[in-house]
């Protein structure tokens, strides 16, 4: 039996196997990470894959298997590898033009839900994918949300994801924060702004290593974004409106403080599941 008719008869047990070791020395999660490849290649649920460990695979399969656990070994992204990323109820297309949403981000989708009773408008700020809109809008079809971002790219994807989930309540806006919006006041203003120092030296590590700067980087401090956003919100916040934004787990009193020293009431900053500071809101109260 030669090597070609080796491999072509490799079963799902074996591929993942080998794939999980030559991860394990550069992904923490070898094993996910290798299953998660695999069933995109099959183009099944990650299911298949207990329910079938036997089942031989051809060499062209095999093949493109290989091919995306060499560009995982090399650090590339597990959702820029299949294309998608579940993000709340969604499955979200994710490209190298976007930043790739995160768990902890449903934390933003979470307190805009509980502060969105009897509200009607919605602005999120530097969608990206579009996460935090299209999971707004799919739990409240009523309401009306401006989705922003600099990026053309970016834009394009989230108007895609819309699409595809058929959200029709957002509105997609190239916008540099507020710069081009139309007049208008917003009931909640949601925000996953770039909050990384320039100098930190975990952009060298993991993930952020390929996703845009752009989305993650804001300056010497990390809050040259959240500064401006806070500065700027007011003219644009409804009386009694929120502004809710994600940050860095060391960001707590910085953020907080800015958005004190800004007018905001009520200001407080919530914890993510991983009991992490990661979401600061005030609401804005006209005198």
């Amino acid at each position: 039996m030669n090597e070609t008719h080796k491999e072509e008869q490799q079963n799902l047990r074996q591929l993942l196997t080998a794939a999980s070791g030559r991860l394990a020395s550069t992904s923490p999660s070898a094993r996910a990470d290798a299953e998660i490849l695999l069933a995109h290649c099959l183009q099944k649920p990650r299911s298949y894959l207990f329910t079938w460990p036997e089942k031989e695979v051809g060499q062209t399969l095999s093949a493109e298997f290989t091919r995306l656990i060499d560009a995982r070994e090399r650090g590339v992204p597990v959702a820029y590898l299949t294309g998608f990323r579940e993000f709340w109820t969604l499955n979200l297309k994710v490209t190298p033009d976007t930043l790739i949403p995160r768990p902890e981000t449903e934390l933003l989708v979470e307190t805009a839900l509980a502060k969105l009773a009897g509200k009607q408008t919605v602005l999120d700020l530097g969608t990206g994918t579009g996460a935090i809109a299209l999971a707004l809008a799919c739990e409240h079809p009523a309401l009306h949300i401006i989705a922003t971002d600099i990026s053309p790219a970016a834009l394009a994807v989230a108007r895609e994801n819309a699409q595809t989930h058929t959200i029709h309540n957002v509105q997609f806006i190239l916008s540099d924060w507020f710069s081009a919006l139309p007049a208008q006041h917003f009931d909640l203003i949601a925000s996953n702004p770039p909050y990384i120092e320039v100098q930190d030296p975990h952009l060298a590590q993991g993930d952020v290593r390929f996703e845009p700067s752009g989305a993650l980087v804001s300056g010497e401090d990390g809050l040259h974004d959240i500064r401006q956003i806070i500065q700027e919100a007011p003219q644009w916040l409804a009386n009694g409106g929120w502004l809710l934004l994600e940050h860095g787990y060391n960001q707590r009193l910085a953020v907080t403080g800015l958005l004190r020293s800004a007018g905001f009431q009520e200001v407080r900053c919530l914890p993510d599941l991983a009991g992490n500071d990661r979401v600061s809101l005030g609401q804005w109260l006209a005198t």
